[in-house]
């Protein structure tokens, strides 16, 4: 039986240096999932030409540069994150060597097996945030999931958070007691929610 043996992880873009080589269709879809997600993203974009959408987006956002011109290596300078986004599949290989040999994780557009990552469809109520994968065989059953679970979880969730953060602020006692606590408290509330609905 298959299983995805990919490991979630929450990045905080505004801690590292991202490239983004592509200003197509392709590179404004990674570029808004970028922004939309942290709009305080560092991203440098490098392509010889862009599309309106895609400078209007970056006029936008205060940490993206645009470049106009073709790739270089030395764009890779200092940089902890690639996406790639062209439609030039040998440039893509040409980068992703040099990538590996440097340490730094790219995602490779619709190229699965040169991804050291994966962007994954995300749902997002709050300060709530699901990350959903398909281990990379179908975005298009994860936008289906996305869109399942966003009309699932209630708009009222970011008030829920907060108030659980109060309510766990104010907890006295070890770790494993807060825990118990919080545990209980949540399990009620997943079972009330069941019952309303």
């Amino acid at each position: 039986m298959s299983q995805n043996t990919l490991f979630p992880v929450f990045l905080k873009l505004e801690n590292f240096n991202t490239l983004l080589v592509g200003g197509g269709n392709v590179g404004l879809e990674k570029l808004t999932a970028l922004l939309v997600n942290n709009p305080l993203a560092n991203v440098m974009v490098v392509a010889d030409r862009y599309l309106e959408e895609t400078e209007k987006l970056a006029k936008s956002s205060p940490n993206v540069v645009l470049t106009y011109r073709k790739f270089e290596f030395d764009d890779l300078n200092n940089k902890q994150l690639v996406i790639l986004a062209t439609d030039n599949f040998e440039l893509h290989k040409e980068i992703k060597l040099k990538t590996t040999e440097l340490g730094i994780l790219t995602n490779v557009a619709d190229t699965p097996a040169l991804c050291d990552f994966y962007l994954g469809s995300i749902v997002r109520k709050g300060d709530l945030k699901i990350a959903i994968s398909t281990n990379g065989k179908s975005p298009t059953l994860a936008k289906r999931m996305r869109q399942y679970l966003e009309e699932a979880i209630p708009d009222s969730m970011q008030s829920l958070l907060d108030n659980m953060k109060t309510f766990r602020d104010k907890l006295k006692g070890d770790f494993s007691t807060k825990l118990e606590v919080l545990n209980d408290l949540t399990s009620s509330m997943i079972e009330k929610e069941k019952k309303d609905n």
